[in-house]
């Protein structure tokens, strides 16, 4: 049975919050408008009960690039319970990733929605921050407290005018990606050793750029960190084995980022699909006692 660490689906109680709004980000019937790129209209069959079948978990993400971590506290904290009270409704095989303010960051919030140290409360498989966030200590603190992981995904777009529907995709997002995974790895990590994290879209493929860090005084070649995972959204067999080349098979997850993209195959054959859709992502999201 397959995990997927990487879905978005909106439930009614978040689509009303977003329609609700005269600002954005916001819902204007099925068009959403956003700072920094084009309308988009949304399929609203996308976002109803999908096909689970061959799913052991399949883990709903906040969207990010909404811009919704950013907003004021007094605006950002509607929508986000509105958020984690639908994905939490959704019943089995869903779990969810939590989200939280970046304008004002609470980690007393995020701590009470987490549970305490000694018994998380289980409702949410960890956190998730846009890319753009400079991370909060304590936030992450709470974290490595409860032994539960982090998942970094893109945030909101800077608008380049004139430019194609895919562009915040392929570009801004891949960019964005990139600097954090090279920032956790210079700045984060040496202040919380022990805190699990996975990188969207394949941390925008930075670590293939490994030799150009070695170039430049950034590090040596194989030191790999085994707690700094990379989910496989949008890429597929060719990004796949790059970066299992640079990484190994134990640090990739697999994420759909359904209903946007499908699961990729990583096309290196049973055994590694195994630990990509199946023992990678256990061993990202389970707490150390229960780990196997």
């Amino acid at each position: 049975m397959t995990v997927d660490v990487h879905q978005h689906l909106w439930t009614g109680s978040f689509v009303d919050a977003l329609r609700a709004r005269t600002a954005p980000p916001r819902l204007d019937g099925w068009t959403l408008i956003l700072d920094g790129e084009p309308p988009y209209e949304v399929n609203p069959k996308d976002h109803e009960h999908r096909d689970t079948s061959g799913l052991e978990l399949a883990l709903v993400s906040l969207s990010s690039p909404l811009g919704i971590e950013f907003l004021p506290p007094e605006e950002c904290w509607p929508l986000l319970d509105a958020y984690h009270e639908g994905a939490l409704a959704l019943g089995e095989p869903f779990g969810a990733w939590a989200s939280t303010c970046h304008s004002d960051p609470d980690p007393d919030r995020l701590a009470a929605d987490l549970g305490s140290p000694a018994q998380p409360s289980g409702k949410f498989a960890g956190l998730q921050i846009p890319a753009t966030a400079v991370p909060d200590d304590r936030l992450l603190e709470v974290l490595t407290d409860r032994d539960l992981p982090l998942f970094v995904h893109p945030g909101p777009a800077a608008a380049t005018p004139g430019t194609p529907p895919w562009w915040p995709a392929l570009v801004p997002y891949v960019q964005q990606m990139h600097a954090a995974w090279h920032y956790f790895h210079a700045v984060v990590r040496p202040r919380h050793p022990r805190l699990r994290v996975c990188f969207a879209l394949l941390a925008g493929l930075a670590p293939l750029h490994s030799e150009r860090l070695i170039a430049r005084g950034g590090g040596g070649r194989g030191l790999v960190d085994q707690n700094f995972f990379v989910e496989t959204s949008s890429y597929g067999p060719r990004a796949i084995d790059a970066i299992v080349r640079e990484l190994g098979i134990d640090v990739v997850v697999n994420g759909s980022d359904a209903p946007y993209a499908k699961a990729p195959d990583p096309g290196l054959g049973a055994a590694a699909a195994h630990a990509i859709r199946v023992t990678n992502p256990r061993r990202l999201i389970s707490r150390k006692e229960t780990r196997t």
